[in-house]
Formats: structure tokens, sequence, C-alpha cells
């Protein structure tokens, strides 16, 4: 299946939620709500790109169901917080009622499971980075059967190449099974394709990491990077961001470790990123090198902890991250 039309309404549907967001910070993102720790803007562009994405979707493909990360409970209990929702997605979809966006928040309430076929949407993955102006992506997967075929990343901040920031910023990437995946500007729809690195000698890999020590295990990552003997400091990034710079090659490896043995990962926070690196060449697996498995609901019950390589290293990285993790 070529996938053609999901393809076009999801890239169309992630470049207007990255629009919101991107007004949605450039408006109410400030010093002063840095400084008191205000998380409105980033609930605001949140909601609002779920809003977004979730319209597109509906109007699109009224069959498929949608795991969502957000409900609009919140909104329907706080008309202020609403209000500023709807007029941004109104900005975006003018004709569209207060009743039927908070319907299309809600609609992304889908448990997930192994049958048939689903969208998962992360109308914001990385919202610290967010209202740091720093990374964030509007992550939007295509499930079916429990495999994914379709992932979208759109990556705002994203500088096209981390090495000349001065060369422009704001990408998306896009990836279908069996087609590679293309990276585009988010104002240009010129797609050029992108692929993972080709080190096979870890000491001259570069692996990034998640900016909040709260997301991946800091601590063990160095000692795996001592094993692997990797001298080079992590790159540290929020969001599935990181996907797209293993898919691009500036990173070959990306390793989100457990925190506390309890945590299960969200199929939303990994759905787009794992097929974007997937059909760049790479590789990715929990700690364990089992496959991400899609198919048990909201989240990825069957696996722990995610590693993502460029696929030459993925044996050696696996076997170094469970001698530090004791597995």
């Amino acid at each position: 299946m070529s996938y053609g039309k999901e393809r076009q309404i999801a890239i169309e549907a992630v470049l207007n939620a990255c629009r919101l967001c991107q007004r949605v910070q450039a408006d109410l993102v400030t010093a002063d709500t840095i400084t008191k720790k205000d998380k409105s803007p980033v609930t605001i562009a949140d909601f609002g790109a779920q809003a977004i994405v979730n319209l597109s979707l509906m109007a699109a493909f009224p069959d498929d169901p949608i795991v969502g990360e957000e409900d609009a409970t919140t909104l329907r209990e706080q008309a202020d917080l609403r209000q500023k929702v709807v007029h941004h997605v109104q900005q975006i979809r003018p004709n569209t009622t207060e009743d039927h966006i908070l319907d299309a928040i809600d609609y992304g309430t889908y448990a997930g499971g192994a049958n048939g076929r689903f969208w998962t949407i992360d109308p914001i993955d990385g919202t610290k980075g967010f209202l740091r102006k720093d990374q964030y992506a509007v992550a939007l997967g295509l499930v079916e059967n429990g495999d994914v075929v379709l992932g979208v990343l759109g990556c705002p901040n994203l500088p096209f190449d981390l090495a000349s920031p001065h060369r422009g910023k704001g990408c998306l990437f896009v990836a279908v099974k069996g087609q590679g995946t293309v990276m585009r500007h988010l104002s240009d729809d010129t797609e050029r394709p992108v692929h993972v690195s080709d080190i096979d000698d870890s000491r001259q890999a570069a692996f990034c990491e998640s900016v909040e020590s709260a997301h991946s295990d800091q601590q063990d990552s160095a000692k795996i990077a001592q094993l692997l003997h990797i001298d080079v400091p992590p790159v540290r990034i929020d969001s599935q961001c990181k996907y797209g710079i293993v898919a691009r090659g500036e990173a070959s490896i990306y390793l989100r470790l457990p925190t506390r043995a309890d945590y299960q990962e969200k199929i939303w926070d990994h759905a787009a990123g794992y097929r974007v690196v997937t059909e760049a060449g790479g590789q990715v697996s929990d700690v364990d090198g089992k496959p991400l498995d899609f198919s048990h609901g909201r989240k990825l019950t069957q696996n722990t902890g995610v590693i993502v390589t460029n696929g030459r290293l993925h044996d050696r990285v696996i076997a170094a991250v469970k001698q530090v993790l004791n597995r």
C-alpha cells in the first residue's frame, strides 16, 4: 500500500499544528512566563495542536480512531483557557465551532490495540523545550495491526544543520514503511532523502539523550558511553527531535534509559520517530534488544526503555546497556 493520501493529510495536519504552536510560542511565551514557570502557553498549544490534527484526520479518515495525549475535560471546566485554545485553532481553521474543537480533542481517547488501524498523536513532545523556546516536536504516527507504517515529525525549532544553525531552522521528517525517510523545511515542500550515519566504530559515534534527567538515566548513559569509548559529550535535546537527528546522521545513538522500574513509555512518544529512524536505515529497540511493540494499547507495556542507533552499532550498544543495567 502506498499510503499516498495518508501521507499528504498527515503532512498538512502536522504543518498546521506547527504553525499554531509557533504562534502560541511567539505570542504567549515571555521572559515573565518562564520566570514564573507558567505552563499555560504550552497547555494552550498542546490542546490546540491536537485539535488541529484530529480535525484533519476526522475529515479525511472518519473511520480511523485516534490515540491522543489529551482530552478536553480541563477545557470544558476552564472558560478562559478554552477561549484561548479556540482562538488559536480558529486562526488556522476559521469556520470551526467551539463544540467541534472540543469534540475533536476528545476524539483522541481510543485505547489502541493489535487489530485494525489507528493514528497516534503527541501534539507537543517536549513541553519544557517549548517553554524554553528550544526544541519540541509535533509527532503523528499511523499504526496498522500493531505496526507503525507512517510517521511525520514536525520540529519547528530544529536547525537544518546542528553544526551550522545560521542556515535556518524548522524541519519536517516524513517516513512511510518501505519508502525511506525525507526531510523538508516547514515552509518549503522540497524533500530530500536522509540517512543514518555509516559509522561502525563506537569511538567515533555521537549520542544524544533527553535534556531532562527525569526522562532518562544520564548517569547510566555516561557509563555506557565509557564502555563504548565515546569521549564526545552527549547532545542533549528535547523531544522526538532526537529521532530526527539520528535519522539524518548527526548522532548515531539515542539512549532513553528507564529512570524507575515501573515506568512504561507511551506509544505517542515514539511511534513517529520509530518509523523515521528505521526508514532512514537505523534500528530501534528496547534496552533488551526487543523491537518496540505498539500493539498493546496506549503504552509500550512489553518494552523497557528505548535504544536508537544507526544499526551498525546496535548490538554493541545493547551489550553495553545490558552490562550497565545488569540485565
